[in-house]
């Protein structure tokens, strides 16, 4: 990556180069209008710099230092005597904020994490709140050796480089190798989703290491079936899998950036049926889109921009229904459909039309129409299909199988490419690989298969863990969790308010954590987890996108969310509460969900097949949602004379199997 900083050089040249000098250079990279207050900014910001810094020698000042992850830039990374100083200037304020400690402290996990030459270095973040009283200096570490956030005004900075290099004797390292130095994200689904619609590379916001490398293979893979479908006017579809947290929605959107704003006959858009997701994305992007227009100096109001972001992130069932009842063709030659084993059965859709849309005899599943709404253009079509296995959690999904069976019934012309980790059971729903695809030939391409996970930065084989713990694969789970657990914690409980004092312990800056629990649990609220599918309750753009001052937010612990509404989002730290819907009976586990049939209500074992994967699928969804680490907890039960729904032996025997898997406790 070329021009990371808008300015770099020795402190020496520095010093040595007047305000307008250095101006020049930083406002060369600049791509938006300079207003008054921008150059005033970045002037006061150099000579507050040039008072504090006289006389130093043989350290390195960057000025606008690029945070790819997350589409910003902390105003200076000061490095000297092997300590980086992450610096973020407040022009003007006379006192300090907390939301400034917490931004300065994101800049600093975002280099400890993910830019490899800092993995071993004391980052220091400095708050600067240039008018503000002069600020006691405290320093201390964290274990990863990023400091706590020190807070100073204009004429402390010095002051605080001083204290800090004479605490922490650092051996020098190459100040401008550092600077080039590898630049390895995981950003969230939101962060990505901001930066891809804003003109970032994939290559930019993601690893690029040789365990992720298949992402950027695998958006390649797809950009030659496009390529090749246009050149010979055909239709294909793409099925993509991978691991949870993968990648594949970041793949999908990704080929939608690429492909949105291109000419007609290569348009392309991403749908999804998760209706959370879409909402929180859309949102998302809406308020980024606002934000750089405003630095253009340009107007813009929210809904304007959700305009625009509703054409390249939409809701399946919006898409779908613009084609009912028409021969409208399509101007998307490219259609992406996230999480598609959570397609509608013919049954499902066809009820849901005869209700709520007034069509009788809908004759189509929701794949089926689906392709046969691109197979109505005349030149060429491409359907992207990109599949979770295993995560099929609400009635009426039709799972993978259904996509071949569309084809095999209507559309046996269409080229279908898949990796052979389609073959596995997880995505078959127990049917035979030679059933699924009898004479359809599939091309086999194993690049459109994502092995690793990049939702956990610090633990690749989480989602191997969770495999193996709902497997009931012990002896496998407690190696893989010894595997693990230095880099992501995991640990149980039997105490609500520890466990959340563990996630806020945790969480640094603006790290996001928030409760989890399975939409069928329903005895866990007598201990303070209650899951409301009242959308007047929980919103998930609240709960996903607000701050810490919004008791909607993940952040205050109230507003729990179950797994409709995490599926393909993610936080920091969770707290998982578990309940007796899923226990463990014998070795393994039982299935069961509260019938108000019974009176007085009561746990009712599940018969279906599919509701049993449904209630599975639902606990793997809640616990691959941590980025960083998560907590159990399980809770202490009653005798079941007092509530038979809460019988201490159906929690004592969850918590007592997580144990045996090898997860520590906090007591």
């Amino acid at each position: 990556m070329t021009n990371r900083a808008y300015y770099s050089a020795k402190i020496e040249d520095f010093l040595r180069e007047s305000p307008d000098e250095i101006f020049a250079k930083v406002a060369k990279f600049f791509l938006f209008p300079l207003t008054d207050l921008t150059k005033a900014s970045w002037y006061k910001e150099i000579d507050i710099l040039k008072e504090n810094l006289i006389d130093m020698t043989g350290g390195r000042i960057l000025l606008e230092y690029t945070i790819p992850r997350m589409g910003k830039r902390v105003d200076c990374v000061l490095l000297c005597k092997g300590i980086i100083f992450a610096i973020e200037f407040k022009i003007g304020d006379n006192e300090y904020r907390k939301s400034t400690d917490d931004q300065v402290l994101d800049y600093a996990l975002d280099l400890k994490n993910f830019q490899k030459s800092c993995h071993d270095k004391i980052i220091v973040p400095v708050s600067v709140a240039t008018n503000a009283p002069i600020h006691d200096i405290d320093i201390s570490l964290y274990e990863d050796n990023i400091a706590v956030p020190i807070r100073t005004n204009a004429k402390g900075i010095r002051n605080v480089v001083d204290i800090v290099i004479s605490k922490y004797d650092m051996p020098d390292f190459d100040y401008e190798n550092w600077e080039v130095s590898d630049y390895m994200p995981t950003p969230t689904i939101v962060e990505a989703a901001q930066a891809l619609y804003s003109k970032h590379n994939v290559e930019e916001i993601t690893r690029h290491d040789a365990e992720a490398k298949n992402l950027t293979d695998t958006v390649q893979a797809i950009q030659e079936i496009v390529h090749k479908s246009k050149k010979y006017h055909g239709k294909s579809i793409v099925f993509v899998t991978g691991v949870p947290g993968a990648g594949k929605t970041l793949v999908g959107l990704d080929l939608a950036s690429k492909m949105h704003d291109s000419k007609a006959d290569e348009h392309a858009v991403f749908l999804s049926g998760n209706l959370p997701l879409v909402t929180v994305l859309q949102e998302a992007l809406a308020r980024d889109k606002v934000a750089r227009e405003h630095m253009l100096d340009h107007r813009m109001n929210k809904d304007t921009a959700l305009r625009e972001v509703f054409s390249f992130i939409q809701i399946i069932h919006k898409y779908r229904d613009e084609y009912i009842g028409n021969y409208r063709v399509p101007v998307d030659g490219l259609v992406i459909f996230d999480e598609a084993q959570r397609a509608w059965t013919k049954d499902e859709i066809s009820s849901f039309m005869a209700r709520k849309k007034g069509i009788k005899n809908f004759d189509y599943s929701e794949p089926e129409f689906l392709i046969s709404t691109v197979n109505r253009r005349s030149d060429w079509g491409v359907v992207v299909c990109l599949v979770g296995g295993g995560q099929e959690i609400n009635k009426g999904e039709a799972g993978l199988p259904e996509w071949f069976d569309s084809l095999k019934r209507s559309f046996p012309d269409w080229t279908i490419y898949t990796s052979d980790r389609l073959k596995d059971d997880e995505y078959l729903r127990g049917r035979a690989w030679e059933d699924v695809t009898d004479s359809l030939y599939p091309i086999i391409d194993n690049r459109l298969h994502l092995e690793s996970s990049m939702r956990s930065f610090r633990a690749e084989k989480v989602s191997l863990f969770v495999k193996q713990l709902l497997d009931c694969d012990i002896a496998s789970a407690r190696t893989t969790y010894s595997e693990i657990a230095d880099k992501y914690p995991i640990y149980v409980t039997r105490d609500l308010e520890k466990a959340k004092d563990w996630v806020k312990e945790k969480a640094r800056g603006n790290e996001r954590y928030g409760i989890l629990a399975s939409s069928n649990a329903a005895r866990l609220k007598p201990d303070g987890i209650y899951y409301a599918r009242d959308r007047s309750i929980i919103s998930p753009v609240n709960w996903f996108l607000s701050g810490k001052d919004d008791i909607r937010s993940s952040f205050f612990l109230e507003v729990v969310a179950s797994e409709f509404e995490i599926q393909g989002l993610e936080l920091d730290f969770v707290i998982v509460g578990w309940d007796a819907d899923f226990r463990i009976e014998n070795g393994h586990f039982e299935y069961y969900s509260m019938s108000n049939r019974k009176k007085p209500p009561n746990w009712c074992r599940i018969q279906s097949e599919n509701n049993k994967r449904y209630l599975k699928n639902a606990y793997r969804v809640l616990l691959t949602r941590a980025r960083q680490g998560m907590i159990l907890f399980v809770p202490k039960g009653v005798d079941p004379e007092e509530d038979p729904t809460r019988n201490k032996k159906y929690y004592d025997d969850i918590y007592e199997y997580l144990i045996s898997c090898g997860i520590k406790r906090i007591e």
